[in-house]
């Protein structure tokens, strides 16, 4: 079949170019606008308690809360003085005077020497009297409408000879998506020219090197079409863009070099360009369709969460990985028939590489030395390579999970100050408050019900905020910060109290949020591990024919995994990075992003070992020899596979780089996840293991045996051999 596909796309080589240049131009026309199109926030579960109290809470008193803060500060002049004053006031005005603008609230709305102003006073102005607070709400009822306001508001509140921070919720979602996009710029002006030197020396000339770079540019711009259309019928997160970013480029490079090199392998043996194409993609094809494919099905296991967020970030990253995939196979080929030997053209004045001639010559290469040596003591490589992976996953086992905040920023950021200051210098604290609904509660008891609420432990106290008919809105204060794990637990005693009979009480807030999203995650997960492990054994089985391989390869990537994660706790959950990468330790990690890395590392194993294990089953039906296989599989790959690894870190390195903790923290992760996969696992580990299960690694029982002949994702040997070409396929 494969290399079938292989004759077609050399026959219809002009048309599938065109097509693919219909695509690029699609993506960068039509497909560019969604930029426009995606949206902030998705973070929490709409059906949530938290989710019912806000709707109950809005339905019942109108929108509670701010949406934006201000912070005006001046290091001589206080809060009542007309040099501070006045400024203020004529911001606040010209705030109130903007559209989409509901309420500002600031110290100045009372007369002064009133008991309204003195209460204004005790929540808006500081400590210190140097600084103070306005907040404003806003009529927008989404995050999209909100953010457009926000620069608007942003604009008119700045106070001339005031230093002025814009901050609160929307103020962080904004500056959130402001660093986010000129992270993602920074990162591919870093990575493009960077990719082209390393594929340069990988290559050794310029138009083999090219090819990978227009592969990768068509994915992205493919996956902006494929988004594009799904968001005219869901949501997509702003985050999405980056995913396709990293995995479009990554993948198709990836993808790109494995094709590349056997075709230019083909080629050196003496057939011609029609046959090399058609083995070719009898064998390079075929891996990339099972990697693409593996890596889409774990990814498609993100699906299951009901956040927009994770639900988006699965759909974008699978549209990446399908379309450079679907590069691979069609408009690469048909670029390579165009080329045909002229993809070894300009050369570079590099020293040239000693090729192993012949098997004896492959057999006797570097990689197949390494081989070799670690199948000569197979026991001591597997459980010292394991002993080390183990020993990088124990921090894992106290990872902590928590909501993120404005720490995630870089210090300095508006947001962040706005947020830092109003906790340090400020009576109130600017701490968010818990919020409980109540339906149902005779007028009189309700303040008996909040006195109860407020003895809770670690509860400040509670107060009644308002009533109206027979609802209530009760505010606990707590002490500490929203994201700590005290107050994720007394939200869930709150819940646990008993409600008056015949009431309803609903618990929110943003801490409220934070728990639910915690909690649904907790329960998901274990499903997304089993339909991911699952469907990737199942593939895996159909691409090779063996019970045990799949399995020895599910295991050996949640081993890698799980010693990236235990670098991630290390580094970023206790701080031990946090110097050298510039962020600030929260003492927890965001699980939602722990969670796309999974997904994405399981991914990346998974292709890494199905590019080694490819070329491993080739030659095993081609000698029936175990470890002469697999000595001969790393010869062929181990390059490709170290030199995939350095790619894709070089890819990944920007977003390392990034200014937004949880977008570096992936970063790490994923640099970490490949250099152990690349080095340790896939040339050690698998040699190892495979030297150790000898030819119980291709062993199936009979039936199953029969269902991989009749159904797997395998060449036929006649196709394997393919050599000659008619004038008709010649074209």
């Amino acid at each position: 079949m494969f290399a079938w596909w292989g004759r077609a796309v050399v026959r219809l080589r002009w048309w599938v170019l065109a097509l693919g240049l219909a695509v690029a131009v699609l993506g960068a026309t039509w497909g560019g606008g969604v930029f426009d199109r995606v949206v902030s926030g998705g973070f929490f579960v709409k059906d949530s308690e938290a989710a019912r109290a806000g709707d109950a809470i809005t339905a019942a008193f109108g929108e509670q809360g701010s949406h934006v803060v201000v912070l005006y500060r001046d290091p001589l002049a206080t809060v009542q003085q007309p040099t501070f004053r006045q400024p203020v006031t004529e911001a606040v005005a010209r705030v109130r005077a903007l559209p989409g603008v509901r309420e500002v609230r600031s110290a100045f709305d009372a007369p002064p020497g009133t008991p309204a102003a003195a209460a204004l006073a005790a929540r808006y102005i500081a400590r210190d009297q140097h600084a103070t607070l306005v907040t404003i709400q806003l009529t927008a009822g989404d995050d999209d409408g909100r953010l457009a306001a926000y620069e608007r508001v942003a604009a008119a509140a700045r106070a001339p000879g005031l230093r002025t921070d814009v901050g609160g919720g929307v103020g962080f979602q904004a500056q959130v998506k402001e660093r986010s996009s000129a992270d993602l710029t920074r990162a591919e002006l870093f990575s493009a020219p960077v990719l082209l030197l390393m594929l340069l020396l990988i290559f050794r000339g310029l138009i083999a090197a090219t090819t990978p770079l227009i592969i990768g540019a068509l994915a992205v711009l493919g996956s902006f079409i494929m988004v594009r259309v799904v968001t005219m019928f869901a949501d997509v997160s702003v985050f999405a863009i980056n995913v396709i970013t990293l995995l479009g480029l990554g993948m198709a490079v990836d993808y790109a070099l494995f094709v590349v090199s056997r075709f230019r392998e083909e080629l050196a043996d003496g057939y011609d360009v029609p046959a090399a194409i058609a083995r070719t993609v009898g064998t390079a094809g075929r891996t990339v369709l099972v990697s693409g494919l593996t890596i889409a099905l774990a990814l498609a296991s993100l699906l299951i969460f009901p956040q927009f967020f994770l639900r988006s970030m699965g759909l974008g990253a699978m549209s990446a990985v399908l379309v450079a995939m679907l590069g691979a196979l069609t408009v690469l080929p048909a670029l390579l028939a165009v080329l045909g030997h002229r993809v070894n053209a300009l050369r570079l004045p590099l020293p040239r590489r000693r090729r192993p001639v012949g098997p004896t010559g492959a057999a006797a290469g570097a990689w197949a030395r390494i081989a070799h040596s670690v199948m000569r003591r197979p026991v001591l490589y597997a459980v010292g390579v394991a002993a080390v992976l183990l020993a990088l996953a124990v921090p894992a086992y106290r990872m902590t999970w928590g909501g993120f905040d404005e720490r995630i920023l870089p210090a300095g950021t508006e947001a962040r100050t706005v947020s830092e200051v109003a906790r340090r210098e400020f009576p109130d604290g600017g701490a968010d408050r818990i919020q409980v609904f109540v339906r149902g509660v005779p007028a009189a008891a309700v303040p008996g019900l909040a006195a109860t609420l407020g003895a809770v432990p670690p509860a400040a106290g509670a107060e009644v905020v308002t009533q109206r008919g027979d609802a209530a809105l009760v505010a606990v204060r707590y002490p500490g910060e929203a994201t700590d794990a005290r107050t994720q637990d007394l939200v869930r005693d709150l819940r646990a109290v008993p409600a008056p009979a015949g009431a309803e009480v609903l618990v929110g807030g943003r801490t409220a949020n934070d728990v639910d999203v915690l909690d649904g995650l907790r329960d998901r997960l274990p499903w997304m591990a089993v339909l991911m492990a699952a469907s990737t054994y199942v593939l895996l089985f159909f691409a090779f024919g063996s019970l045990l391989l799949p399995l020895k390869a599910v295991l050996m990537n949640l081993i890698s995994i799980g010693a990236s994660y235990g670098v991630m706790v290390w580094g970023f959950q206790d701080g031990h990075l946090a110097g050298l990468l510039h962020f600030t330790s929260t003492g927890f990690l965001d699980p939602t992003n722990l969670i796309i890395m999974l997904a994405v590392l399981f991914g990346l194993a998974t292709d890494y070992e199905v590019f080694l294990l490819s070329r491993v089953r080739e030659e095993w039906e081609a000698t029936g020899d175990n470890t002469r296989a697999v000595a001969l599989g790393l010869q062929h790959t181990g390059r490709i596979i170290t030199a995939a690894a350095l790619l894709l870190i070089l890819v990944v390195a920007g977003f390392a780089a990034g200014s937004i903790t949880m977008i570096k923290m992936v970063g790490v992760g994923v640099i970490v996840a490949i250099v152990l996969d690349a080095t340790l696992v896939r040339l050690l580990l698998v040699p190892a293991t495979m030297r150790l299960l000898g030819r119980w690694n291709w062993w199936a029982p009979r039936p199953l045996a029969r269902l991989y002949r009749r159904f797997g994702l395998r060449e036929s040997a006649a196709a394997q051999r393919y050599d000659a070409w008619t004038p008709a396929d010649r074209g």
